[in-house]
């Protein structure tokens, strides 16, 4: 039977490959350390899970719910961003809750993009950043993934040679997969790119506070203007440890905001109320739970970081998110990311997502998340150590034999 069009539009998704062989090892009872997705295993604070069991006793939290989120979580988010940016929202019509920063940008694609729409991507990203448009009909157009003079030259050529003309541009610092981060001189040149020549910003910045250093990652909405051409996406997943809670946000111009309202307005009834009302609470009480989520993410990178490095693998140490983009090792790069992601999988133990899977120009590397404690970190260096000096040896003993 023929796939239905939608589905055909979309690539084989290789995360899934990795998936299955993981799910075989398991399956025969090896202990795979998983560094794949990017699924935090840090419980949510008590205090949040505190404020959902409060709420939920109360009966009339069981109805339906707001679509665009209640009130209080809407204010709450407006207090967010006027405390940490220095930026004012209404939160009537600049604000809308979303199930997670995932849903609100395949929705906000699902209302702004018409059939052949071509819509600049950084490459790689994550997946939803390209798919979220190709799933309504859209046609994505590389750029690059870096936010340096290249990316806006990138830009720009798009912008002159693609008909028609591009109607969005996808921004994403503290980046995922790559860790790359945006300052506002940048954001101050890609705004004023995007309002001389018309075109929205959709900025994804779900790592906001997963960061290492003392440079804070800006919001494209601190740059003057930005209001009236960009929508900015966040979520509760890492930040707060909430990632099954489904909690997140949009924010920025009102008409923007208002066709994604509408859109989900036909979609969903929101979040159940009683996790809204935890969300409101950890957004207006959270800073100390977020330092100590950071701390935690900090330590460990810099395990990761050492004890890779002992095992004979280099890892790049982020600036922010909770991931590290890594290149492959030169002897193994040819094979590319998905086989490579494989083998560490059948003789490491040790599971990554193949850099493939955010698109081709990641191919050369692998993404590991930092999601195991630091005893099954440095349990996955020395498997990979040990993998590694075996397939030396072997490849040495290949050389000899000859």
């Amino acid at each position: 039977m023929e796939e239905f069009h939608k589905v055909r539009r979309l690539p084989p998704y290789v995360f899934e490959e990795v998936n299955r062989k993981k799910a075989a090892a398991r399956a025969r009872g090896v202990d795979i350390i998983d560094l794949g997705m990017g699924n935090p295993d840090l419980p949510t604070p008590s205090f949040v899970v505190d404020k959902l069991c409060e709420a939920i006793r109360d009966p009339r939290t069981h109805r339906y719910s707001a679509s665009k989120g209640i009130a209080g979580l809407r204010r709450a988010q407006a207090g967010y961003y006027e405390r940490r940016f220095g930026v004012k929202l209404n939160h009537d019509t600049q604000v809308v809750a979303t199930l997670g920063s995932k849903e609100g940008f395949a929705n906000m694609a699902q209302a702004i993009t018409a059939p052949g729409d071509v819509v600049l991507c950084p490459n790689p990203t994550y997946p939803i950043h390209a798919f979220g448009f190709l799933m309504t009909g859209g046609t994505i157009r590389s750029i690059p993934a870096k936010p340096d003079e290249e990316f806006l030259r990138a830009v720009d050529r798009a912008v002159r040679h693609s008909i028609p003309k591009p109607i969005a541009i996808v921004l994403n610092f503290p980046a995922n997969p790559t860790a790359y981060l945006a300052d506002l001189d940048f954001y101050r040149e890609i705004v004023d790119f995007a309002r001389k020549h018309e075109i929205i910003l959709l900025s994804d910045l779900a790592y906001s506070e997963i960061y290492f250093g003392d440079f804070q990652p800006p919001s494209v909405l601190q740059v003057p203007g930005a209001m009236d051409v960009a929508v900015e996406f966040t979520s509760m997943s890492k930040t707060f440890s909430m990632p099954g809670w489904r909690v997140g946000f949009a924010v920025g111009n009102e008409r923007l905001i208002a066709a994604l309202a509408r859109v989900k307005s036909y979609l969903d009834y929101g979040a159940f109320t009683p996790i809204q009302v935890a969300a409101t609470a950890a957004l207006n009480a959270g800073d100390a739970a977020v330092a100590e989520v950071r701390d935690v993410y900090r330590h460990r990178r810099d395990v990761l970081v050492d004890s890779f490095a002992r095992a004979g693998w280099s890892v790049p140490a982020p600036e922010a998110t909770m991931f590290a983009w890594v290149p492959i090792p030169q002897a193994y790069r040819e094979m590319g990311s998905l086989e490579f992601s494989k083998l560490l999988i059948e003789k490491a133990d040790v599971a990554v997502a193949p850099g493939i899977g955010f698109g081709e120009h990641g191919d050369d590397y692998v993404r590991i998340a930092l999601v195991e404690n630091e005893h099954r970190i440095r349990q996955a260096a020395r498997n990979i150590k040990r993998f590694l000096a075996s397939e030396a040896d072997a490849g040495q003993k290949v050389v000899t034999a000859g």
